[in-house]
């Protein structure tokens, strides 16, 4: 697949401070793509370099082919999505929408009709004479997205345009942002530090941490198949159990923690830096922890429950691992009101209870050991 945007060993300084770090990425035209990470970690100032209003220490960026070195942000085929949205208070949302073509000639006829399909792309039909100030958060977001498209961009870039949102309107966004994407079909690059925004809407997702990117891949491969101690205690929740290596096949990992011996998956770049001796993590998902049986014998520890959280579908139990200071969570789904109660399968977790966990090696994956998401 074609290229929009090609980031080829890019690092931006400032000063003594290395903001991004030899990045490297190919954003396939047409496509959703996300930079993921946590404040600081410079996928912000990687997505101005693209845009040009920063300008790489070193490597190249190319769009559509082209290198844009000395190119500036009004000569690119980009527009930006400012995290404030940035409109124009005392213009109407039209005027808004059609002002890049305002700037370039274009005819009040023409950019009024331009406006009209623009709002109806956003689902605004009929809004166009209002003021921005009377629209609500959600809408207001959908118009800075027309007023980006108008200027027909071949790539959209969107500084965590959500952040301000409440949680209901900003998972409401979510799909209206995906929705608009295929509609218009072109390329979409978004910054985030939400990983559920990032996992529900991008084709590919670029994690990053101090300026680096740790992995590129599509949301299933971050969250089940991580390349580092990073990315798999970033995407999503987990468990990490820390230990040294004991054993190693081609597929499976065996580690020795304080608390037993965990064998589990090997996966990716991650899995094959594995070495016996070496220190390393077994992760494993809360969902992927289930009560044990008696034929459980490998992957099961003792815990004490210390919280029960009820949301509803899930039950999120915390747990401390008896031989160690160490707390877990596991998931449960609620089980509905009639269902058989069984030891492996109980209606509901008990709080101060003792319990035996287990798990299945293919649900859990052994990285070596390097900086986690907490540190």
């Amino acid at each position: 697949m074609t290229a929009a945007v090609e980031i080829d060993g890019v690092s931006v300084r400032f000063g003594d401070v290395v903001a991004v770090r030899d990045a490297r990425a190919r954003v396939a035209k047409g496509t959703f793509f996300s930079f993921l990470g946590p404040s600081g970690c410079g996928k912000t100032t990687l997505l101005r370099a693209i845009s040009g209003f920063v300008q790489p220490s070193a490597g190249e960026i190319r769009i559509c082919g082209r290198n844009m070195a000395g190119i500036g942000p009004n000569k690119r085929p980009t527009a930006l999505v400012f995290q404030n949205l940035a409109l124009f208070p005392l213009m109407k949302v039209w005027e808004n929408i059609a002002f890049a073509l305002e700037v370039r000639g274009v005819s009040r006829a023409a950019r009024r009709k331009r406006a009209d399909e623009l709002l109806d792309l956003i689902a605004l039909p009929g809004h166009g004479d209002k003021l921005c100030d009377e629209l609500s958060g959600g809408q207001r977001q959908r118009v800075a997205i027309a007023r980006a498209l108008a200027a027909e961009p071949e790539v959209l870039l969107l500084d965590e345009p959500l952040s301000a949102l409440d949680l209901k309107l900003r998972e409401h966004m979510r799909a209206e942002l995906r929705a608009i994407q295929r509609r218009v079909g072109i390329t979409f690059i978004y910054i985030t530090h939400d990983q559920g925004e990032a996992l529900t809407m991008s084709d590919q997702v670029a994690v990053m941490r101090d300026g680096a990117i740790e992995q590129i891949a599509d949301g299933n491969t971050l969250y089940d198949e991580p390349e580092s101690a990073f990315v798999a205690s970033f995407v999503g929740e987990n468990n990490a159990l820390r230990g040294r290596v004991q054993d190693l096949d081609e597929r499976y990992a065996t580690v020795a923690t304080e608390i037993g011996r965990f064998r589990a998956r090997r996966v990716g770049r991650g899995g094959q830096r594995l070495r016996v001796g070496g220190a390393a993590y077994v992760f494993v998902r809360p969902e992927s922890l289930r009560f044990a049986t008696d034929a459980d014998e490998r992957n099961s520890f003792h815990a004490a429950v210390a919280a029960i959280e009820f949301e509803g579908r899930f039950w999120h139990v915390s747990l401390d691992i008896a031989a160690s200071r160490q707390r877990v969570t596991m998931v449960r789904v609620n089980a509905p009101a009639g269902v058989r109660e069984t030891a492996s399968r109980p209606a509901a977790p008990r709080a101060d209870g003792e319990v035996t966990l287990s798990f299945s090696p293919d649900r859990a994956v052994a990285l070596p050991d390097g900086p986690v998401a907490s540190d």
